[in-house]
């Protein structure tokens, strides 16, 4: 069965070994220092430079269409015979919203209130980045159901670091 495994930068190495993974999506700060585990080939591994903002700020990268496309794009390529790992800084919001927002391009017949709600389950820190989310939901043809679904589950329970948890695409 097909997973997503969502964690922290800091937990990045433990988490590809724990589970195999052999494709890694990063969502962290353009300029940031990733080093990619050596069992991730550089072609396995989508590294996307945007802020966890959801308004422009000056000195920071915005997440905009080009960045999701490039999300979906990796996600529906990835074989999905090993897990697939993706984390941002803290694994409470970008690497959260990315995890959504693949759920939900990859089982486009699955309720977007379900796959949040089990999200929910899953982490009680996460806060998914509500401008990726409202992007992935024009993009993915949602008519905001994405977007009403995140603002359901509201914000996750504060955490400096959300605790590495994963989602089935069953």
């Amino acid at each position: 069965m097909p997973t997503l495994h969502v964690c922290a930068l800091s937990r990045l190495p433990e988490t590809v070994a724990a589970t195999g993974a052999r494709h890694v999506v990063t969502l962290i700060n353009a300029g940031t220092l990733v080093t990619r585990p050596a069992s991730i080939a550089e072609a396995d591994h989508l590294f996307v430079g945007i802020s966890d903002i959801t308004d422009a700020l000056d000195g920071h990268v915005l997440p905009d269409e080009a960045h999701v496309r490039r999300l979906l794009d990796f996600v529906r390529a990835w074989p999905r015979e090993q897990p697939l790992v993706i984390h941002c800084y803290a694994g409470i919001s970008r690497s959260t919203a990315a995890a959504y927002i693949a759920a939900c391009a990859l089982r486009p017949d699955r309720d977007e209130a379900e796959i949040a709600r089990e999200l929910r389950e899953a982490s009680p820190s996460a806060t998914p980045n509500r401008r990726l989310v409202a992007v992935a939901d024009a993009l993915l043809g949602r008519d905001g159901r994405m977007v009403a679904a995140i603002a359901a589950i509201g914000r996750g329970a504060d955490a400096f670091e959300g605790e590495p948890f994963h989602l089935t695409l069953a």
